[in-house]
């Protein structure tokens, strides 16, 4: 949830529905700055849950939800697909977070545009194929689009960190 404030006439609101929009843009509904701070709203300090144990916590409202943002079933069918594709074509077995050590982006984009080719062929009925000619399932192909994603994503957040470090 965010807190919109005006920082021309200082309105608030957490509800972007009280807002109005002009040529599709935010704009405060008292002086239609365009000039709009969005921020997270966090709990108010002291804010706690009792349950009915005695036990006490903070409220959930600012804590991230990874229960509810990943499912098991998905995590669980990509730790799958990643452990098999974990044996090398040397038949050695290469450690689970060898792809940690960094790969470069650009050969990142270019497998995760073939594997996004062979979802969106399998998508439109037809049929798609690896390198090698083997026929390729929706589910692996779909894996291979979550890993090549994440590993590019890790790399921007590597740089990131590293710049934030200098």
């Amino acid at each position: 949830m965010f807190k919109y404030t005006c920082r021309k006439c200082s309105y608030q609101t957490d509800i972007v529905q009280n807002l109005k929009t002009i040529n599709g843009i935010f704009c405060c509904p008292e002086c239609s700055s365009q000039d709009l701070l969005k921020s997270p709203i966090f709990p108010a300090e002291g804010k706690i849950r009792t349950f009915e144990t005695g036990a006490t916590r903070d409220t959930e409202s600012s804590k991230l939800d990874f229960e509810g943002f990943l499912s098991p079933l998905v995590l669980e069918r990509y730790a799958r697909y990643l452990h098999k594709h974990r044996i090398q074509s040397d038949g050695k077995l290469r450690d689970g977070d060898n792809w940690q050590r960094g790969i470069p982006k650009k050969t990142y984009m270019k497998s995760l545009c073939r594997h996004l080719i062979a979802v969106w062929l399998i998508h439109r009925g037809y049929v798609a194929k690896d390198n090698k000619g083997s026929i390729v399932d929706l589910e692996d192909s779909l894996c291979a689009v979550i890993f090549n994603s994440m590993g590019y994503l890790f790399e921007i957040l590597k740089e990131k960190q590293s710049n934030e470090k200098t």
